[in-house]
């Protein structure tokens, strides 16, 4: 599936992967004989050092449409720009987004703000699953629009597709780092 961004695709391997089921929702087919159920699962996958990924799985139970949208969310992996936060307390990495970000995909829109540390991920479902997969532990989002699950994952993944490096930035601008952020 495309975001309709340039992404960057990553293979790390399985064991650094930890999952999150965002959604299950049951599906009926009309048939003949009455109603055949079966279910679709969202999975989002992270390693929770930048890189994520979702994915969708169908099947007749819920345990094969996890494992299938397991699958699915291997394949469609991205790195995310992450800006390391300094926090004098604690031992632990803590990140936030490098700049806000505003994003919309079909019906959902998706805002995201760094924040300082502290904070936490203050942000709702499965943006909340998407973010905290990712490794992103300070930031404030918001959900405008749909509420729908799948569009809010793909709205999300797309603004951490949209993050870009403020060094980058300087040094495709030829500019300094100072210049990037006060103008």
């Amino acid at each position: 599936m495309s975001l309709g961004v340039n992404t960057k695709r990553v293979k790390p391997t399985d064991s650094e992967l930890s999952d999150r089921l965002v959604a299950v929702n049951r599906v009926a087919k009309v048939v003949k004989g009455g109603r055949r159920f079966g279910f679709s699962a969202i999975v989002v996958v992270g390693d929770q050092k930048g890189v994520v990924g979702h994915g969708l799985g169908k099947a007749n139970e819920v345990t094969s449409a996890i494992a299938k949208g397991l699958d699915d969310a291997k394949k469609n992996l991205i790195k995310v720009t992450l800006k390391k936060i300094k926090d004098e307390g604690s031992t632990a990495q803590k990140y936030t987004i490098p700049h806000p970000v505003l994003v919309k995909y079909k019906s959902a829109k998706v805002l995201l703000r760094p924040a300082a540390s502290g904070t936490g991920v203050l942000a709702g479902g499965s943006m909340r699953a998407v973010l905290e997969s990712a490794g992103i532990t300070d930031v404030l989002g918001k959900s405008l629009g749909s509420s729908s699950p799948h569009n809010v994952v793909k709205a999300t993944l797309k603004a951490l597709a949209l993050l870009k490096d403020p060094s980058v930035i300087a040094k495709v601008r030829s500019v300094s780092l100072s210049k990037v952020f006060n103008g």
